[in-house]
């Protein structure tokens, strides 16, 4: 697994930040082919580091596929 994650890197893109609205760490992935898709999504908000790390602990992650 870790091999193919490896070999995918670098043809994903991706975001990271706070849902608007929720207490939620967004990461949103995708193909660097649907690159302009990303743009179609509601925007996130920034995050600190402390703020991704509490959210990650308390398991406040939701991950979206960006087709």
């Amino acid at each position: 697994m870790e091999d193919l994650l490896e070999r995918l890197g670098s043809h994903l893109v991706w975001r990271i930040g706070k849902a608007e609205g929720e207490e939620v760490l967004v990461v949103r992935v995708g193909l660097a082919s649907a690159a302009s898709e990303f743009s179609h999504l509601s925007r996130l908000r920034n995050a600190t580091d402390e703020e991704m790390e509490a959210l990650v602990k308390a398991g406040q992650v939701r991950v979206e596929w960006v087709n």
